[in-house]
């Protein structure tokens, strides 16, 4: 979810010259828009600090971890939809060891638009789930030359209750997996290295995040299936006003997983100008460029553009049936320091458009 709250609390933190402290909690109003939640509103509390040894005033050893946070939010939105969540970003130990993750409760609705080539007109549905999920990474090859790699393990769980759904629709005919709901449960592997010069906007380097992860009744899930993926993004300065943004994304299911659970092409990440999930399959791959440039002082703008291409188990992918995405928007620095900017975009797809109004970069 769009955590406005989180950021703006990091676009009042102090002033760069000062010390970190080791704890700040700050509560802040929530609002964000997307297509799938339209305006949204609420409160949160951001808790910011970091783990390790305080350094002395003339130290320049950096004895600190990178800051961790933890957020705790409640929100409402004008599609009556409801959402608790607490997601965190911990860094101890000198960055040795990196978990992050979130637990959350949502009661929302979506509209379902069909798996693969079989698609729908628009069913709304409701539904409630609570939500887990936890990455557990520490670092290994410290002596790499530029970069940090991390390994670890992963779960999630997911009890996805479907409350409703459309009289005589798709949905409602039982022929789509995990169509009258599904309990998801599964542990996995993950490698994840990053050497970007900056996490919020990033104008020189890659990160890159590989995932392994498997669900089985063994872990308490209801169903049996294997998804894996790999997602990286890189960043090529073209100058000292424009920045060259890539995402590469692989992902794939290997057994029958809910719709819920497949690969998706949508909403404010991947392909912007979708509503999210306006395209599910069992595989998919990606790829998305932005110009990100200066306009004036903290006014940026941006010019995007995505193809992706989906497939299933008889043809892993069909690219002769791509679909594309493109489109522009505005940004504004909130914090100069950590370059945290307010994102405005408008994107455009075949006979779709999306509006988002949120903080931090897709990518």
């Amino acid at each position: 979810m769009p955590l406005v709250s989180l950021l703006l609390a990091l676009a009042f933190t102090a002033p760069p010259d000062s010390l970190p402290k080791r704890f700040k909690l700050l509560p802040l109003p929530l609002v964000y828009y997307t297509p799938e939640t339209r305006l949204a509103y609420g409160v949160a509390a951001t808790a910011t600090f970091q783990l390790g040894a305080r350094p002395r005033p003339a130290d320049t050893t950096h004895t600190l971890s990178r800051p961790s946070q933890v957020t705790f939010g409640v929100a409402y939105t004008q599609n009556k939809q409801i959402l608790f969540y607490l997601p965190f970003n911990l860094f101890w130990a000198r960055d040795t060891y990196y978990a992050n993750g979130e637990v959350g409760y949502y009661r929302y609705n979506y509209f379902f638009f069909g798996l693969g080539q079989r698609e729908v007109e628009q069913e709304l549905y409701g539904v409630d789930f609570p939500r887990i999920r936890v990455n557990a990474f520490r670092r290994i090859v410290p002596r790499l030359k530029t970069g940090k790699l991390y390994a670890g393990l992963r779960y999630q769980y997911e009890d996805y209750r479907v409350t409703s759904v459309e009289p005589g629709g798709l949905l409602a005919s039982g022929t789509v997996p995990g169509g009258t709901g599904s309990r998801l449960s599964g542990g996995g592997l993950g490698l994840f290295y990053d050497r970007r010069n900056q996490i919020f906007f990033p104008t020189q380097g890659l990160v890159a995040d590989l995932t392994y992860l498997n669900h089985h009744p063994a872990l308490g899930s209801g169903v049996r299936f294997t998804r894996y993926g790999l997602d990286v993004s890189s960043y090529h300065s073209l100058n000292r006003h424009a920045v060259l943004a890539l995402n590469y994304a692989l992902s794939g299911t290997v057994g029958t997983a809910p719709f819920n659970a497949l690969s998706l092409l949508g909403g404010t990440k991947r392909m912007r100008g979708y509503y999210e999930g306006r395209f599910r399959d069992d595989n998919l791959a990606l790829l998305q460029a932005e110009i990100r440039f200066d306009l004036y002082r903290r006014l940026g703008a941006v010019v995007f553009g995505s193809v992706g291409v989906l497939g299933d188990n008889r043809r892993w992918l069909r690219p002769d049936d791509p679909k594309g995405a493109y489109g522009g928007g505005l940004r504004f620095t909130l914090n100069r320091r950590d370059h945290l900017n307010l994102r405005l975009d408008y994107g455009i797809g075949r006979q779709s458009t999306g509006f988002y109004l949120t903080i931090g970069e897709a990518f």
